[in-house]
């Protein structure tokens, strides 16, 4: 990260955490899980994936201060490259004391945290991390055309005996090469895309055809897409293909007029299920969490009929109707102006695809057809 990137993100979060302290009255807000750490400082924290906390907290107070709190262990390399220099580090004897324990001794209070500090509120992390920065707007273009360059160049290769597991790996090996982490990465088979709306890899073969869902995270970003491949399509899997294509539209359509109006996730989710009611599919809502906002999280947040979140523009989101096998997910970047899909490539079939009972077409990605 250069210089001035750091210089942005640091004034940026200051800003959002000058008004959380003025609204709330805390002197002092810390993070040591990992998205929230990677959104404040733009490092990485994890040492043990199957934790909840990293091994470091990053701080900022009422003053202005900006600092980490870590072990000993790990302080030189956080300090030489995982943080920018206006960070200070604190190290303290990993036999001594515990990170939570040292922050509680040297934060003022009162103070919140997203991570169990004694005596700390709990900070909504989510609510300061939206809507997203410019800073952030950019990180997520790069990421998510490289996520999307990897599921597509995987996709184009893919032949019916190939083995879903043996596919996960080929795409999680292609990511890493770019630093990208795969927290999600679900790859159904013909037969098992329509059993299962979350088909987590296994030894079938691909068979007819092929669902393939990745959520890429670098420094914190999440990227989220899918792309279904047929090489002996069933013939209903283009109807329900262009259902959930219109679902996700109208997902978007009616996530900018939240955003304009001042809605809550709830009125996007009310546009869903009309929608799904429009393509024929009106109960298949209720089998498969519809996505949401995007970002430091694979979902900021997740719509739900009765969701309070208030939807922020500009933001990501990733909306991922499924109808019985087929699926539609791309992140992309909504403003009050309009859509830009991060993660697209050019060099996968698109169609134009309709909103329902709203004046907005946007191109949706088709199935690729390999003979």
């Amino acid at each position: 990260m250069s210089t001035a990137d750091a210089e942005d993100r640091l004034q940026d979060r200051a800003d959002r955490l000058d008004d959380y302290f003025d609204a709330t009255g805390l002197e002092a807000v810390w993070f040591a899980r990992p998205n929230g750490f990677a959104w404040f400082t733009g490092g990485d924290n994890v040492v043990d994936r199957e934790a909840t906390t990293g091994v470091a907290a990053a701080g900022y107070t009422a003053d202005g201060e900006f600092l980490v709190v870590t072990e000993n262990t790990d302080a030189p390399r956080l300090a030489d490259e995982e943080l920018p220099a206006p960070v200070s580090v604190e190290q303290v004897p990993w036999y001594e004391t515990s990170v939570a324990e040292a922050v509680a001794a040297r934060s003022p209070t009162p103070a919140a945290a997203d991570f169990d500090v004694p005596g700390f509120e709990s900070v909504d992390a989510t609510a300061l991390r939206q809507p997203l920065s410019a800073g952030d707007i950019e990180r997520y273009r790069s990421l998510g055309s490289e996520v999307a360059a990897a599921v597509e160049t995987v996709g184009r290769e893919l032949q019916s005996t190939d083995v879903e597991r043996e596919v996960a790996a080929g795409l999680r090996i292609s990511l890493a090469t770019s630093g990208v982490d795969v927290p999600v990465c679900l790859v159904g088979g013909g037969e098992r895309a329509q059993s299962y709306g979350r088909p987590s890899p296994t030894d079938a073969e691909l068979g007819s055809y092929a669902v393939v869902s990745v959520t890429g995270e670098r420094a914190g970003l999440h990227a989220s897409l899918t792309r279904t491949v047929a090489f002996d399509a069933p013939d209903w899997l283009p109807e329900r293909h262009e259902a959930a294509t219109r679902v996700e539209t109208t997902a978007l359509a009616a996530t900018r007029d939240a955003a304009t109006d001042g809605e809550t996730a709830a009125t996007v989710f009310g546009a869903i299920q009309d929608a799904y009611e429009t393509v024929g599919h009106p109960e298949e809502w209720r089998r498969h969490q519809q996505g949401g906002a995007t970002g430091y999280a694979a979902r900021e947040w997740t719509a739900t009929p009765n969701s309070p979140r208030q939807v922020h523009a500009p933001m990501a989101y990733a909306w991922n109707p499924t109808v019985e096998g087929a699926r539609s997910e791309d992140t992309v970047l909504v403003t009050e102006d309009g859509f830009e899909v991060l993660t697209a490539t050019g060099r996968w079939p698109t169609s134009t695809v309709d909103a329902v009972d709203r004046d907005v077409s946007l191109e949706r990605h088709d199935v690729l057809r390999v003979e």
